[in-house]
């Protein structure tokens, strides 16, 4: 039986305790069902189950995450007869140890980042990888604590750089919560006969282009990128990108696509061309399912972009 999991992350006393309190005491969300609590750090505050709105909470305190197996979690789960677990974890943990232990019928079914406005643009300044390793998995990231002196873009830039799909609610003290209405453009102009990527812009655009592919279908596209090449791959068929920093040099990444083209051109490896291609979505082993093929119109050898490495802006 498949078991949701509901995932709350963020830096100690950022509010994760009072929210999921808040939650299991109203009864649209605790209705009875067996619930496991997972929590993974011990803050000021403490839950108080004699509020929850039902008696079906069991409450498992993880001192280190080091100790923990998937069979532990496996044994917790039985033991409690549990329906579906809800985990407030230590926001210095990587959220990848946690994935790597969880049981294979453990489905996440939301994931949310708490963020205390007051502290959050610190943590993102001195633990920047742990910051983004939150942000990435987050369906929503909420800024409590937050008052009209605070600047929402310098919130919502930061959050950005995880994703463009990720939900941003600012939570006021007096209670009152709004949803973030920062316009987010793309850098380019999708609608262009041509559509030129800049150098600066390859990050931005790997990623949009990653998360919503449909709406780069036939689109003609040109931007620079290094060239990788594989005996395994068809004839006139490579790998063509850009390395990637999404947060620090431990995350640099080779953000790349495959490219077929027809011209005559000697290409090897680490070539920097400049490709001109239009798109189109097929299955493809590099990607182990469906994913964008550039179909070349033109590539050219050209000089490398300054600087080499792609980051978002």
């Amino acid at each position: 039986m498949e078991i949701p999991v509901y995932l709350f992350t963020g830096f100690l006393e950022s509010g994760k305790t009072k929210f999921i309190q808040e939650m299991m005491c109203d009864d649209r969300f605790n209705e009875g069902e067996k619930t496991l609590l997972l929590v993974f750090e011990e803050g000021e505050e403490e839950y108080q189950p004699k509020y929850f709105a039902s008696e079906n909470v069991h409450i498992e305190e993880i001192e280190d995450i080091e100790d923990i197996t998937t069979e532990t979690l496996t044994m917790l789960e039985k033991k409690h007869g549990a329906k579906r677990v809800i985990i407030e974890y230590n926001g210095m943990y990587e959220v990848g140890k946690l994935f790597d232990i969880l049981p294979d019928n453990w489905v996440m079914a939301q994931t949310l980042m708490i963020a205390d406005s007051n502290t959050f643009l610190n943590f993102n300044a001195n633990m920047r990888q742990l910051t983004f390793d939150k942000m990435q998995v987050s369906e929503a990231v909420i800024f409590n604590r937050f008052d009209n002196s605070k600047d929402k873009l310098e919130f919502h830039k930061i959050v950005r750089s995880a994703g463009r799909r990720i939900d941003i609610l600012y939570e006021y003290n007096d209670g009152h919560v709004e949803p973030d209405k920062i316009p987010d453009p793309l850098p380019y102009d999708l609608n262009a006969p041509i559509v030129e990527i800049k150098d600066e812009d390859y990050a931005e655009f790997y990623r949009d282009l990653v998360e919503e592919g449909d709406k780069y279908e036939g689109k003609i596209l040109s931007f620079k990128g290094i060239v990788a090449v594989d005996k395994t791959l068809p004839k006139k068929t490579i790998v063509v990108g850009r390395h990637i920093m999404t947060c620090c040099e431990a995350d640099i990444f080779y953000g790349a696509f495959v490219c077929t083209y027809t011209q005559t051109i000697e290409l090897k490896k680490r070539d920097w061309v400049k490709v001109t291609a239009k798109v189109r979505f097929a299955k493809h082993e590099v990607y182990e399912g469906v994913g964008p093929i550039f179909e070349a119109i033109s590539i050219e050898h050209t000089q490398k972009p300054d600087p080499e490495l792609a980051t978002f802006n």
